[in-house]
């Protein structure tokens, strides 16, 4: 059972005798799909918001895949939601280390492994003294670090070693490498 093209560019089932007819033809139905789908947010607008999961919590995202995005981090911001974050995506897995650059609200982050497994978290207070920020270091290579909101890594019981799942987030290759 399969729909199959007639020469007058109708479709037909093959059991069935209806006739599917598209009256401004198969381009304009393909246009107006794609324009639907440009109109959600392209194909990434459909699944949602980028998610991470860890031990059954799970956080919506911003993703930090270029060096400008990966400095700038959460940088500024008054506030993070609760079950909100930041994924910083690099390319290769390395050892990261992240300080609190302009930040106004203190953070959780955890450093995940190529392997997709939590290997260091730290929470990371507000600076006292902007000019000698703290260092937050994965000390084993990382290849994402998610940072949410302080409390919230203890709150779900994150450990090193857990699994992460991640869900509308672009493979590492798609990050672009520091300068």
């Amino acid at each position: 059972m399969s729909l199959q093209e007639d020469s007058q560019g109708h479709f037909r089932h093959s059991r069935l005798v209806r006739v599917i007819r598209f009256p401004f033809g198969r381009r304009a139905l393909a246009a107006a799909m794609a324009a639907m789908v440009l109109a959600t947010g392209g194909c990434r607008g459909l699944s949602g918001k980028p998610r991470v999961a860890i031990r059954g919590t799970t956080w919506t995202v911003d993703l930090a895949t270029t060096p400008e995005q990966r400095y700038q981090g959460l940088s500024g911001r008054g506030d993070l939601p609760e079950g909100t974050g930041m994924l910083f995506v690099y390319p290769s897995a390395q050892v990261l280390e992240f300080c609190m650059r302009g930040c106004r609200i203190p953070l959780d982050i955890a450093f995940i492994g190529p392997d997709m497994r939590v290997v260091r978290t730290h929470t990371m207070a507000i600076d006292a003294d902007p000019l000698r920020p703290a260092a937050y270091g994965s000390f084993l290579p990382a290849q994402f670090a998610m940072e949410a909101p302080a409390g919230s890594l203890r709150r779900a019981g994150v450990r090193v070693g857990d699994e992460v799942a991640f869900s509308g987030v672009p493979e590492p290759a798609k990050a672009m490498p520091d300068p």
